[in-house]
């Protein structure tokens, strides 16, 4: 992999913001696990401290575990460097700039949470918030994938218990109007008869192109004979079992559904997946991409010679697999640590 771009300099050039002795403290906050991470460049961090998210103890104390986790590595990496700032991602929606949670399915009891203004008052200094989605797509651009093909301006969306998605423009997060900008695992790809979605709607793309929706899919069609993970399930599908072929089929014509609305709509020239279900590409794909040349008249029109290039052709669109792996969203969060203190902003309307 090259050189992350605080290395090679793209964030001085950018923002304006020079990472040389300074360090940010990001946070990600799941459903099931809490990340914090103190960070000072490239894709490795300076520490990391890993915990449950005890969501059946209360909001307020998931809270003071992200502050005390925060103070630990702002104690203990204060002394060389100076703490730029500190930026913390979370599942969605999520208001902002007021940085209130809207009924986020994985963090259930939380709607109308003010997550920033609790974090604020703890700690005692600001924080920038963003969406778990949001931070991965943001460090593809900046480390990742966006680095790798000199591309500022792309599509991610997260394949992993859910799924999640995030807009770059020109460098920058698009946010929208209220920060729900780029909700993409939401759109719906099955209007009759689509699974209940947590959303309140049905027919989601999260209900059909996720580890979850995988593994329904499995029960659904192989009874007591369905495995217990999505991992398991691509491997009966390798294995060449029809029944999990075809779940995998699901997965990529549903992803087609999706991308076809954002393709014609953005034409953006770089669409990336992530999160675990990638490590299935090779059963879902093919299913993916033909049924997205049959669907997208501006996909077809910008279909590129080569699926997986060196270089990018310009005016293609291409579908890659992110690169920076579950690292991502975290190191998204402490790129958000860094913008505290910048030029560099989010993008509204």
């Amino acid at each position: 992999m090259k050189k992350g771009a605080a290395e090679v300099g793209i964030w001085d050039e950018q923002a304006g913001v020079g990472m040389s002795g300074a360090f940010s403290i990001g946070v990600d906050l799941g459903g099931t696990n809490l990340r914090v991470a103190a960070y000072s460049g490239g894709t490795d961090f300076l520490e990391t401290i890993l915990l449950p998210t005890r969501l059946a103890a209360g909001r307020e104390r998931v809270v003071s575990d992200i502050c005390e986790a925060i103070d630990a590595l702002a104690q203990r990496h204060n002394g060389q460097r100076k703490l730029a700032g500190i930026g913390i991602g979370t599942p969605g929606p999520l208001e902002l700039p007021r940085g209130v949670l809207r009924n986020p399915p994985n963090l259930p009891g939380w709607d109308g949470f003010p997550l920033r203004s609790a974090i604020t008052a703890k700690l005692n200094r600001g924080v920038r918030l963003e969406s778990d989605a949001n931070n991965a797509a943001l460090a593809e651009q900046c480390l990742g994938a966006g680095l790798r093909y000199g591309v500022s301006t792309l599509c991610m969306l997260t394949l992993g218990t859910g799924v999640g998605s995030g807009l770059i423009f020109r460098g920058q997060v698009w946010n929208g109007v209220t920060g729900m900008g780029g909700e993409a695992g939401h759109m719906i790809v099955q209007d009759q008869g689509g699974e209940p979605c947590g959303c309140g709607g049905s027919g989601c793309l999260e209900q059909y192109a996720s580890a979850k929706a995988v593994l329904r899919m499995a029960r659904e069609r192989l009874g007591e004979e369905a495995p217990a993970s999505a991992h398991d399930v691509a491997l009966l599908a390798r294995a060449g079992d029809a029944r999990a072929c075809g779940i995998f089929d699901a997965v990529g014509h549903s992803l087609a559904v999706a991308l076809t609305g954002l393709i014609n709509t953005l034409n953006m020239p770089l669409y990336l997946l992530g999160g675990g279900l990638c490590d299935a590409w090779d059963l879902f794909s093919p299913e993916m991409f033909r049924e997205l040349h049959l669907r997208s008249y501006i996909y077809r029109l910008t279909e590129p010679s080569e699926l997986e290039p060196e270089r990018l052709e310009e005016k293609k669109t291409y579908i890659l697999r992110a690169q920076l792996g579950p690292a991502a969203g975290l190191l998204g969060a402490c790129l958000l640590g860094f913008q505290e203190s910048s030029s560099m902003g989010r993008v509204g309307i």
